[in-house]
Protein backbone atom coordinates (compact mmCIF):
# COMPACT_ATOMS: atom_id res chain seq x y z
CA UNK A 1 0.00 0.00 0.00
CA UNK A 2 2.71 2.72 0.84
CA UNK A 3 4.22 1.84 -2.21
CA UNK A 4 1.22 2.33 -4.61
CA UNK A 5 -0.13 5.32 -2.57
CA UNK A 6 3.22 6.58 -1.61
CA UNK A 7 1.83 7.06 2.11
CA UNK A 8 -0.76 5.13 4.13
CA UNK A 9 -2.50 6.34 7.63
CA UNK A 10 -1.94 3.24 10.21
CA UNK A 11 -5.81 3.39 10.57
CA UNK A 12 -6.20 2.44 7.42
CA UNK A 13 -3.76 -0.31 7.55
CA UNK A 14 -5.35 -1.56 10.68
CA UNK A 15 -8.52 -1.69 8.10
CA UNK A 16 -7.39 -3.65 5.53
CA UNK A 17 -5.42 -6.12 7.42
CA UNK A 18 -8.25 -6.36 10.20
CA UNK A 19 -5.66 -5.78 13.50
CA UNK A 20 -5.06 -3.69 15.69
CA UNK A 21 -3.38 -0.35 15.73
CA UNK A 22 -0.83 -1.04 17.94
CA UNK A 23 -0.20 -4.33 15.98
CA UNK A 24 0.40 -1.89 12.49
CA UNK A 25 2.31 0.44 14.81
CA UNK A 26 4.60 -2.39 16.09
CA UNK A 27 5.30 -4.51 12.25
CA UNK A 28 5.61 -0.62 11.33
CA UNK A 29 8.60 -0.04 13.35
CA UNK A 30 9.86 -3.14 12.65
CA UNK A 31 9.64 -1.86 8.24
CA UNK A 32 11.65 1.21 9.48
CA UNK A 33 14.72 -0.79 10.74
CA UNK A 34 14.77 -2.57 7.82
CA UNK A 35 14.95 0.37 5.92
CA UNK A 36 11.79 -0.45 3.90
CA UNK A 37 9.77 2.74 4.70
CA UNK A 38 9.84 5.93 7.03
CA UNK A 39 7.67 6.34 10.09
CA UNK A 40 5.26 9.19 9.96
CA UNK A 41 3.03 10.29 12.71
CA UNK A 42 0.00 8.39 12.84
CA UNK A 43 1.12 6.43 9.41
CA UNK A 44 4.47 5.65 6.92
CA UNK A 45 5.52 6.93 3.98
CA UNK A 46 8.28 5.48 1.28
CA UNK A 47 11.79 5.77 2.54
CA UNK A 48 13.27 9.63 1.92
CA UNK A 49 9.40 11.17 1.50
CA UNK A 50 9.68 13.79 4.00
CA UNK A 51 9.92 15.83 1.17
CA UNK A 52 8.23 14.36 -1.56
CA UNK A 53 4.94 15.17 -2.05
CA UNK A 54 2.30 12.27 -3.30
CA UNK A 55 0.12 13.30 -6.20
CA UNK A 56 -3.50 13.28 -6.26
CA UNK A 57 -4.35 9.74 -6.80
CA UNK A 58 -2.36 8.44 -3.73
CA UNK A 59 -3.43 11.83 -1.83
CA UNK A 60 -7.20 11.51 -2.41
CA UNK A 61 -7.08 7.56 -0.40
CA UNK A 62 -5.15 8.66 2.11
CA UNK A 63 -7.34 9.26 5.87
CA UNK A 64 -10.43 9.28 3.57
CA UNK A 65 -13.01 8.98 6.68
CA UNK A 66 -10.72 11.59 8.07
CA UNK A 67 -10.98 14.23 5.72
CA UNK A 68 -15.02 13.71 4.72
CA UNK A 69 -15.42 14.07 8.91
CA UNK A 70 -13.13 17.52 8.80
CA UNK A 71 -15.16 18.75 5.45
CA UNK A 72 -18.52 18.20 7.33
CA UNK A 73 -17.62 20.56 9.96
CA UNK A 74 -15.74 23.08 7.95
CA UNK A 75 -18.82 23.19 6.21
CA UNK A 76 -20.31 24.50 8.85
CA UNK A 77 -18.16 27.60 9.24
CA UNK A 78 -19.83 29.07 5.90
CA UNK A 79 -22.91 31.42 5.67
CA UNK A 80 -25.20 32.16 3.22
CA UNK A 81 -23.52 35.43 1.07
CA UNK A 82 -20.00 35.01 1.68
CA UNK A 83 -17.12 35.05 -0.33
CA UNK A 84 -14.03 33.57 0.51
CA UNK A 85 -10.95 31.26 -0.48
CA UNK A 86 -10.96 27.62 -0.89
CA UNK A 87 -6.84 26.29 -1.35
CA UNK A 88 -5.87 23.20 -3.35
CA UNK A 89 -5.95 20.23 -1.76
CA UNK A 90 -8.04 16.83 -1.09
CA UNK A 91 -9.27 17.98 1.92
CA UNK A 92 -10.41 21.51 0.31
CA UNK A 93 -12.07 19.41 -2.35
CA UNK A 94 -14.51 17.64 0.15
CA UNK A 95 -15.50 20.92 1.33
CA UNK A 96 -15.89 22.52 -1.44
CA UNK A 97 -18.22 19.89 -2.78
CA UNK A 98 -20.56 20.78 0.18
CA UNK A 99 -20.28 24.36 -0.04
CA UNK A 100 -22.60 23.84 -3.15
CA UNK A 101 -25.07 24.23 -0.72
CA UNK A 102 -24.44 27.76 0.23
CA UNK A 103 -26.70 29.57 -1.95
CA UNK A 104 -25.00 32.75 -2.88
CA UNK A 105 -21.20 32.20 -1.68
CA UNK A 106 -18.60 33.14 -3.46
CA UNK A 107 -15.78 30.80 -4.07
CA UNK A 108 -12.12 32.21 -4.90
CA UNK A 109 -10.12 29.34 -5.57
CA UNK A 110 -6.69 27.92 -7.54
CA UNK A 111 -7.63 24.71 -7.74
CA UNK A 112 -9.68 22.89 -10.83
CA UNK A 113 -10.88 20.00 -8.77
CA UNK A 114 -12.32 22.83 -6.09
CA UNK A 115 -14.08 24.50 -9.48
CA UNK A 116 -14.85 21.35 -10.45
CA UNK A 117 -17.07 20.19 -7.48
CA UNK A 118 -18.96 23.75 -7.58
CA UNK A 119 -19.40 24.16 -11.29
CA UNK A 120 -22.52 22.80 -11.08
CA UNK A 121 -23.94 24.31 -7.64
CA UNK A 122 -26.80 26.75 -7.71
CA UNK A 123 -26.37 30.63 -7.02
CA UNK A 124 -22.61 29.72 -5.83
CA UNK A 125 -19.78 31.41 -7.95
CA UNK A 126 -17.06 31.05 -8.56
CA UNK A 127 -13.65 32.68 -9.08
CA UNK A 128 -10.56 30.83 -10.41
CA UNK A 129 -7.21 32.45 -10.35
CA UNK A 130 -4.45 32.94 -13.16
CA UNK A 131 -1.55 30.78 -13.53
CA UNK A 132 0.04 28.14 -14.89
CA UNK A 133 -1.46 24.40 -13.87
CA UNK A 134 0.27 22.25 -11.68
CA UNK A 135 -0.68 18.76 -13.11
CA UNK A 136 0.47 16.52 -9.60
CA UNK A 137 -2.63 18.54 -7.61
CA UNK A 138 -4.39 20.28 -10.47
CA UNK A 139 -3.92 23.42 -9.14
CA UNK A 140 -2.95 26.95 -11.13
CA UNK A 141 0.35 28.12 -9.40
CA UNK A 142 2.94 30.61 -10.46
CA UNK A 143 3.00 34.96 -10.73
CA UNK A 144 0.16 34.72 -12.64
CA UNK A 145 -1.93 33.14 -10.08
CA UNK A 146 -0.53 35.38 -6.86
CA UNK A 147 -0.72 38.56 -9.31
CA UNK A 148 -4.63 37.92 -9.62
CA UNK A 149 -4.58 37.56 -5.82
CA UNK A 150 -3.44 40.90 -4.84
CA UNK A 151 -6.23 43.63 -3.47
CA UNK A 152 -8.48 40.54 -2.84
CA UNK A 153 -10.65 40.44 0.30
CA UNK A 154 -12.65 37.64 1.92
CA UNK A 155 -13.72 36.96 5.13
CA UNK A 156 -11.99 33.65 5.32
CA UNK A 157 -9.80 31.26 3.60
CA UNK A 158 -9.96 27.70 4.12
CA UNK A 159 -6.24 25.88 3.42
CA UNK A 160 -4.80 22.25 3.85
CA UNK A 161 -0.90 21.64 3.12
CA UNK A 162 1.54 18.39 3.72
CA UNK A 163 2.79 19.04 7.38
CA UNK A 164 1.08 20.94 10.68
CA UNK A 165 3.26 21.86 14.06
CA UNK A 166 2.87 24.17 16.35
CA UNK A 167 6.35 26.00 15.94
CA UNK A 168 5.89 26.39 11.97
CA UNK A 169 2.41 26.42 11.57
CA UNK A 170 0.99 25.01 8.24
CA UNK A 171 3.77 23.65 5.85
CA UNK A 172 4.27 22.20 2.01
CA UNK A 173 6.87 20.69 0.32
CA UNK A 174 6.45 22.62 -3.26
CA UNK A 175 7.85 26.24 -3.54
CA UNK A 176 5.12 27.47 -6.30
CA UNK A 177 2.06 25.95 -4.06
CA UNK A 178 3.40 27.44 -1.07
CA UNK A 179 3.98 31.01 -2.72
CA UNK A 180 0.05 31.02 -3.89
CA UNK A 181 -0.88 29.60 -0.49
CA UNK A 182 0.46 32.51 0.84
CA UNK A 183 -1.28 34.86 -1.66
CA UNK A 184 -4.49 33.22 -0.32
CA UNK A 185 -3.93 33.85 3.31
CA UNK A 186 -3.06 37.52 2.61
CA UNK A 187 -6.50 37.99 1.18
CA UNK A 188 -8.29 36.64 4.25
CA UNK A 189 -9.48 38.39 7.32
CA UNK A 190 -9.65 34.55 9.16
CA UNK A 191 -7.36 31.78 8.12
CA UNK A 192 -9.07 28.09 9.03
CA UNK A 193 -6.43 25.04 8.30
CA UNK A 194 -7.67 21.94 7.67
CA UNK A 195 -5.56 18.80 8.78
CA UNK A 196 -6.34 15.45 9.57
CA UNK A 197 -4.53 13.26 11.92
CA UNK A 198 -1.30 12.03 9.88
CA UNK A 199 0.28 15.47 9.68
CA UNK A 200 0.50 16.84 12.72
CA UNK A 201 3.79 16.79 14.08
CA UNK A 202 5.29 16.66 10.17
CA UNK A 203 7.75 19.75 9.12
CA UNK A 204 8.02 20.07 5.15
CA UNK A 205 10.14 22.81 3.50
CA UNK A 206 7.43 25.31 2.80
CA UNK A 207 5.92 27.50 5.44
CA UNK A 208 2.44 28.62 4.38
CA UNK A 209 0.33 29.95 7.45
CA UNK A 210 2.67 31.00 10.78
CA UNK A 211 1.10 29.11 13.84
CA UNK A 212 0.16 33.11 14.90
CA UNK A 213 -1.84 33.48 11.58
CA UNK A 214 -3.97 30.80 12.13
CA UNK A 215 -7.61 31.30 14.06
CA UNK A 216 -9.05 27.95 13.71
CA UNK A 217 -7.72 24.30 12.97
CA UNK A 218 -10.27 21.85 11.97
CA UNK A 219 -9.15 18.15 12.45
CA UNK A 220 -9.80 14.91 13.52
CA UNK A 221 -9.14 12.29 16.42
CA UNK A 222 -5.65 11.10 17.00
CA UNK A 223 -5.60 7.76 18.33
CA UNK A 224 -4.36 7.46 22.62
CA UNK A 225 -1.15 5.99 21.43
CA UNK A 226 -0.15 9.10 18.92
CA UNK A 227 1.27 11.04 22.37
CA UNK A 228 2.97 13.28 20.04
CA UNK A 229 -0.23 14.51 17.56
CA UNK A 230 -2.21 15.27 20.92
CA UNK A 231 0.81 17.23 22.59
CA UNK A 232 1.33 19.12 18.94
CA UNK A 233 -2.54 20.25 19.55
CA UNK A 234 -2.19 21.19 22.90
CA UNK A 235 1.06 23.12 21.85
CA UNK A 236 -1.62 24.95 19.15
CA UNK A 237 -4.68 25.80 21.49
CA UNK A 238 -1.83 27.26 24.12
CA UNK A 239 -0.72 29.72 21.19
CA UNK A 240 -4.39 30.91 20.43
CA UNK A 241 -5.78 28.75 17.51
CA UNK A 242 -9.29 27.36 18.15
CA UNK A 243 -8.98 23.48 17.86
CA UNK A 244 -12.34 21.94 16.67
CA UNK A 245 -11.83 18.13 16.28
CA UNK A 246 -14.17 15.73 14.31
CA UNK A 247 -14.03 12.07 15.72
CA UNK A 248 -15.28 9.70 13.76
CA UNK A 249 -18.21 7.35 13.97
CA UNK A 250 -18.06 4.63 16.89
CA UNK A 251 -14.51 6.55 18.47
CA UNK A 252 -14.98 8.13 21.85
CA UNK A 253 -16.96 11.22 22.35
CA UNK A 254 -13.74 12.23 23.90
CA UNK A 255 -10.71 14.45 22.47
CA UNK A 256 -7.11 13.98 22.19
CA UNK A 257 -5.87 13.93 25.55
CA UNK A 258 -2.45 15.88 25.34
CA UNK A 259 -0.05 14.89 28.09
CA UNK A 260 0.33 17.60 30.53
CA UNK A 261 -2.62 19.50 29.56
CA UNK A 262 -6.74 19.66 30.49
CA UNK A 263 -7.31 17.53 27.36
CA UNK A 264 -10.27 17.92 24.96
CA UNK A 265 -14.08 18.63 26.39
CA UNK A 266 -16.05 16.08 26.24
CA UNK A 267 -18.67 15.50 23.41
CA UNK A 268 -22.19 14.91 25.34
CA UNK A 269 -22.49 10.86 25.88
CA UNK A 270 -26.00 10.57 26.36
CA UNK A 271 -26.88 11.82 22.77
CA UNK A 272 -24.00 10.72 21.22
CA UNK A 273 -22.98 13.52 19.73
CA UNK A 274 -22.98 17.05 20.17
CA UNK A 275 -20.85 20.30 18.65
CA UNK A 276 -19.92 23.16 21.17
CA UNK A 277 -17.71 26.20 19.72
CA UNK A 278 -15.14 27.65 22.10
CA UNK A 279 -14.76 31.32 22.30
CA UNK A 280 -11.57 32.20 20.10
CA UNK A 281 -8.52 32.47 22.88
CA UNK A 282 -7.14 36.16 22.37
CA UNK A 283 -7.15 38.16 19.63
CA UNK A 284 -5.91 36.66 16.33
CA UNK A 285 -4.25 38.55 13.97
CA UNK A 286 -6.02 40.06 10.77
CA UNK A 287 -4.42 41.55 7.96
CA UNK A 288 -5.88 45.69 7.12
CA UNK A 289 -8.37 45.79 4.63
CA UNK A 290 -7.93 45.99 1.40
CA UNK A 291 -9.19 47.19 -2.14
CA UNK A 292 -11.91 44.75 -3.42
CA UNK A 293 -10.61 41.80 -5.27
CA UNK A 294 -11.62 40.46 -8.42
CA UNK A 295 -14.41 41.62 -10.37
CA UNK A 296 -17.65 39.07 -9.95
CA UNK A 297 -21.19 39.41 -10.73
CA UNK A 298 -22.05 40.83 -7.28
CA UNK A 299 -19.88 42.28 -4.52
CA UNK A 300 -18.72 40.04 -1.16
CA UNK A 301 -20.76 40.21 1.78
CA UNK A 302 -19.31 42.13 4.56
CA UNK A 303 -17.18 40.01 6.59
CA UNK A 304 -18.04 38.21 9.36
CA UNK A 305 -16.72 36.13 12.33
CA UNK A 306 -16.69 32.22 12.21
CA UNK A 307 -20.21 31.43 12.94
CA UNK A 308 -20.80 28.44 15.80
CA UNK A 309 -21.06 25.17 15.07
CA UNK A 310 -24.25 23.87 13.89
CA UNK A 311 -26.09 20.73 15.44
CA UNK A 312 -24.93 17.72 13.68
CA UNK A 313 -27.81 14.84 12.93
CA UNK A 314 -25.01 12.73 10.58
CA UNK A 315 -22.37 12.56 8.63
CA UNK A 316 -19.06 12.83 10.43
CA UNK A 317 -18.81 11.39 14.15
CA UNK A 318 -18.66 13.44 17.53
CA UNK A 319 -16.61 16.11 17.95
CA UNK A 320 -14.63 18.50 20.81
CA UNK A 321 -13.01 21.55 21.13
CA UNK A 322 -9.10 21.48 22.98
CA UNK A 323 -9.22 24.68 25.15
CA UNK A 324 -5.81 26.39 26.00
CA UNK A 325 -4.01 25.50 28.92
CA UNK A 326 -4.50 27.37 32.11
CA UNK A 327 -1.29 28.51 33.16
Amino acid sequence: MVRANGAVSLRELARVVQTSEVTVRRDVRALEAEGLLDRRHGGAVLPGGFTRESGFPQKSHLATAEKTAIADLAAGLVEEGEAIVVGAGTTTQELARRLARVPGLTVVTNSLLVAQALAHANRVEVVMTGGTLRGSNYALVGSGAEQSLQGLRVSRAFLSGSGLTAERGLSTSNMLSASVDRALVQAAAEVVVLADHTKLGTDTMFQTVPTDVMARLVTDRPSPQEDRAGTELQALADQGVQITVAGLTGNSAEGPSPQGGAGARGADSGSGRRDRDLPMPGQRRNHPPGPPGPSSAHSPSPLRSAPPLPEQTGGAGRIADLAPRRR
